[in-house]
């Protein structure tokens, strides 16, 4: 489904890889990304290094991002 709309995005500091497939195609990352021109936000998301394609992920603000700290900070485990 297309709405017509460009989608662009880019990667404005890359965070950290928090896990690869063992040939290293597949990545899940955290970085920050800016999309269709906007703020940069925390993303965490699975990639395809080999096509640059990015799968499902997620997208926080910084509140949520900061919230999401707290909450680890304050003992949830991982």
């Amino acid at each position: 489904m297309n709405s017509g709309k460009e989608f662009s995005y880019q990667i404005t500091q890359k965070v950290a890889v928090l896990s690869q497939s063992s040939d290293g195609r597949y990545t899940t990352e955290a970085n920050y990304i800016s999309y269709n021109g906007g703020k940069p936000k925390l993303d965490i998301r699975k990639w395809d290094r080999q096509n640059d394609k990015m799968f499902k992920g997620i997208s926080l603000n910084d509140s949520e991002a900061e919230a999401l700290k707290a909450a680890f900070a304050q003992g949830v485990r991982a």
